[in-house]
């Protein structure tokens, strides 16, 4: 079983995703925050990485990078409200960016590609 970390500070959203991909077949874990999301990724396995940019403190693609430097291979999917970071320069450390929707065929089928499944 692959495990997911979602990295959002919307509740609402996160316990979404959570639902939605645990029927997936996912086991998901989720973090409000960046530094949430490395206490997360330190006790246990994280196979891939769903990141909100809007996040309190620490902003999204400053957890990407950190996240790329610890692990360059860890599958990190940008998930924003916003498309004008698809153009930011440090965006593009990401492997995919998905633009939020209530429709997630978008955001598993990027999973389902970057997890091979």
């Amino acid at each position: 079983m692959k495990n997911i970390l979602i990295v959002d500070d919307e509740e609402d959203l996160a316990r979404l995703y959570k639902k939605e991909l645990s029927e997936e077949g996912y086991q998901v874990a989720v973090a409000r925050s960046g530094e949430e999301a490395f206490e997360v990724a330190g006790k246990q396995e994280v196979n891939l990485v769903v990141l909100d940019i809007k996040l309190p403190r620490e902003n999204g693609l400053e957890v990407l990078d950190r996240l790329k430097r610890e692990d360059n291979h860890l599958p990190v999917i940008l998930n924003s409200a916003y498309s004008t970071y698809k153009g930011d320069f440090s965006s593009w450390l990401a492997d995919a960016y998905v633009v939020k929707s209530p429709n997630l065929n978008e955001l598993k089928g990027r999973i389902r590609e970057l997890l091979k499944m």
